[in-house]
Formats: structure tokens, sequence, C-alpha cells
């Protein structure tokens, strides 16, 4: 890690957040949160998302500005302010979380190619599956080849997927109708959408997947060349996205009403810009899906083999994942992580619902790093550590960690009972990686605080297991 030809400079920290913020989400936008939202609960939901997002990404500003020391973001918080278990669970959920969402990537990726070419189908079909197994190993190979040399290449996919965006909202801008945009503000004469309440609630899992990579910078901050980036990398990336995503939501609701959006086919963005300008929007859009989602893919690789890196390390995780090859990557990490992409990719062809299913699962199970991440930035506060010398600063960093605390509960709330357990069910199995760790160590493996939670998660995961046994939780 000493090798300073390895380092990350600000740009290509801004573009691992952005890279990874804006895969296949942005995409799909128009129709996913059309789909549980009409137009007034939706600027009311990105209202409390942009609040909410914001508070969480000065949370990782101000955690990688006052403790430098901790590397590996998410993972390094939790065990910092709540021990062990709390750290190995934060870094298995995030691990579960990234590599769930690229095998959602992938048949994302593989049902836009469908639309030139329909032997890959939705992105589920073997002859899809064989293909998203080839770019699979490719990307693998490229990240083997070094942490610089892939985070180069997903600057240049950050950019080159930014500018069909730039032009939608563009083309948009001109085309928006305000006769459209207001006819059913409140979704009334849609019964289905239910109470305002019920609309925003029911989009907030959308908004969440759409940002997850925020604290991205924060994950590589032991690869940045300059500590002080990994903060402004979060700032600079979240405006950045936060910008696209309602701008390319709230005018597709002028282009068309809310229930033409919901009964469209993603990606969405291309069915919308086509009904403005004719095929070539659509054309435009899938190409720049198809750019966007492989510089996503490589983020995500990236990501989670750091994470596991990061928590073997410090031996939260077990020693075999510490190694890394001659380019200073984490290979046994990057082996695990993509074998369990290839496995999944194997279970889409037999369940025709994986793909939304991964995403809403993928989202919930990050939501647990992110409710520690902001736990961890308001203990620091109210203990005063770090504060010795400026108090107006601890006031300020209080009531912004307070509210990023209460956005992460109401995250949990959003995602409902459903997710939780299914949660549970994924984070229980991961008690053996962090055994091992521990008996590596010599260490008894739980405290008696630590015991009481994962009986907590045993029970959860007991539960979910018999629901999805009877029927009662489906995936």
């Amino acid at each position: 890690m000493s090798d300073t030809t390895q380092k990350l400079r600000l740009g290509a920290l801004v573009a691992l957040v952005v890279g990874s913020m804006v895969g296949g989400g942005i995409f799909s936008l128009p129709q996913n949160m059309a789909a549980s939202a009409d137009v007034g609960a939706i600027l009311i939901g990105w209202g409390i998302t942009a609040v909410g997002m914001l508070t969480l990404a000065f949370v990782f500003q101000t955690l990688a500005n006052r403790k430098p020391n901790l590397d590996g973001g998410v993972y390094a918080y939790a065990k910092a302010g709540f021990g062990d278990y709390m750290g190995f669970s934060s870094a298995w959920g995030y691990w579960i979380s990234a590599w769930l969402g690229n095998v959602g990537y992938f048949v994302l990726l593989f049902s836009t190619l469908g639309y030139f070419f329909p032997i890959f189908g939705e992105g589920n079909t073997p002859a899809a599956i064989i293909g998203a197994s080839v770019v699979l190993w490719a990307v693998h190979f490229l990240v083997l080849r070094g942490i610089k040399e892939a985070a180069f290449i997903n600057l240049v996919t950050t950019v080159a997927k930014i500018v069909p965006l730039f032009l939608f909202i563009l083309i948009c801008l001109f085309a928006f109708k305000l006769d459209i945009f207001t006819a059913d503000i409140w979704g009334s004469m849609n019964p289905d959408l239910g109470s305002v309440m019920n609309q925003v609630r029911n989009m907030m899992l959308v908004t969440v997947w759409v940002f997850i990579g925020i604290e991205g910078a924060s994950i590589f901050s032991a690869r940045a060349e300059k500590r002080s980036d990994v903060g402004k990398a979060t700032i600079i990336g979240f405006v950045t996205v936060l910008l696209l995503l309602v701008l390319v939501n709230v005018l597709s609701l002028g282009i068309m009403t809310q229930p033409e959006l919901a009964k469209l086919q993603n990606p969405s963005m291309a069915a919308v810009l086509e009904h403005v300008v004719g095929h070539w929007g659509a054309v435009l859009i899938s190409v720049g899906l198809i750019i966007s989602l492989v510089g996503a893919l490589l983020s995500w690789v990236l990501l989670c083999a750091e994470i596991l890196f990061a928590a073997a390390k410090d031996h939260t995780m077990p020693e075999f994942l510490r190694r890394e090859n001659a380019n200073h990557v984490p290979a046994n990490a990057l082996w695990l992580t993509n074998a369990m992409v290839q496995v999944f990719l194997i279970v889409t062809l037999f369940s025709a619902s994986t793909y939304l299913s991964l995403i809403y699962l993928a989202t919930s199970m990050i939501l647990v790093p992110y409710f520690w991440s902001a736990a961890y930035a308001l203990l620091l506060p109210i203990r005063g550590e770090t504060y010795e010398q400026d108090g107006r600063d601890r006031n300020k960093d209080l009531a912004i960690a307070g509210v990023a605390l209460v956005y992460a509960v109401w995250l949990l709330y959003a995602g409902g009972v459903k997710y939780l357990l299914l949660s549970a069910l994924l984070y229980a199995p991961g008690a053996i990686l962090f055994a091992k760790a521990k008996h590596e160590l010599g260490q008894p493996i739980f405290t008696n605080v630590e015991k009481l939670i994962f009986a907590a998660v045993v029970i959860g995961a007991l539960v979910a297991a018999y629901s999805l046994y009877d029927g009662f939780l489906t995936l």
C-alpha cells in the first residue's frame, strides 16, 4: 500500500463515487418512480432524500477528516464505534449488497443489449448468462492488473456515460409540458397508488438504490493520494448525481403522464426520449446505459474486493482475504466476490423475478452499514472525541449526524419487515467467517452484548427461512 504509483487522485475518487452511483438505476428511474408515486409525492420524496443523503454525505466527509486512521469507510466506522461484530456485519452486509447489485447490473446490461440482439431477451436467457459471464471475468482480470489502471478506465466510462444523460436533460427541458406535469399532482385519479404518505414510503428504496455508492471514496481512503480528497470527492459526487437524478425524474413527468410512465419497459429513459425525438433517442440512451453499466460494474467490483480486504487487514475477516498480488490488488477477495456473482448469474436462469428482487435486497443490505456510520458520527460529538478545540463544529456535526441517523431509521422502516427478515437470512451465515477470524487471533468469538445481537439475527433468519418455505415471504 506504500506504492505511490497506485494512489488515487481527487478526479479518480470523484469518478469512483459518481461511477458507483450512476449505474443502471438512473436509466430506469422514470418508470421505477412512477410505478409507486405521482408528481407531488415524488417531489416530497426527493426533498427527504436530498436532505437525508446530504447529511450522510457530510457524515462520510466528517469521519474521513476526523478519523483519518480508519481505512475502509462504513466497515471501520461501525467497528470503531460498536465493536468487532458490528464492524464485521457492516463489511459483510456492504459486500453482499455490492455483489448482489452487480448481478442486477449484468441482467440489466444484457436486457438492454436484447434491444439490439433478441437472443439476449430480458437478460436471463442462456445466451445472456454466457455473455455476462464473459464480461464478468474480463473485468475480473482487468482489475487484477491494478487498482489505478481500473480506476482510470472507470474515469473514462464515467465521462462517457454522463454525455447521454446531459443530452436527455437538455432535450426534455425544451419538450417539457406543464399541463402534463400538473395533470394529477397527488395521484388522486389512481387509487392504486394509495395516500401521499404511502407513495413517499414506497419510492424510498428506489431513491436509496440510485444513491448507493455515496460512500465509494471513503472505502478507498487508504489508497487516496491526499486524505482530504476523500471528503471532497464524496460531496462533489453527491451534488452532481443528485442534480442528474432529480432532473431526469422530474422532466420525464412533464413529457408523459404518471400512468404512461408506470407502464414503460426499462430502461424507461429510452422510451421517454423516443417519445420526444423518435427511434434514435432510444438508441442513444441504450448505448449510454451499456457504457454506464460497464463502468458501474468496474466500480463495484473494486468496492467489493476493497471492503473484504480492509476488514481482513485488521483481522475482522479471515487472513486469506488479506492477500494482495504483485499489483497491490486484493486477489483472494476478488476471486471470492466474482465467484458469488457467477453463482447468482446462473440462478437468474431459473428465476424470472430475480432482477427486481436483487435490487431491493441489495438496497436493504446496505441500510445497516449506513445506520452504523451515522450512529458513529453521532457518538463522536456526544463524547467530545476529536472536538477538544472546536466546540462550534461539535454542535454542527451533532445536528448533521442526528438528522442522518433519523434518515437511516426512516429507510429501515420504509424498506419494510420483509427485507429486514431477508437481510437477517443473509447476515446470519457470515458469522462463520467472523468465527474463523477470531479463531486465528485466539480470541473468544462474541462478547456478551454481541451474543444477544447475534441471537436476534439468527431468530430473524429462522423466521425468514420458515416464511420463505411457508410462502408468507417471497423473493
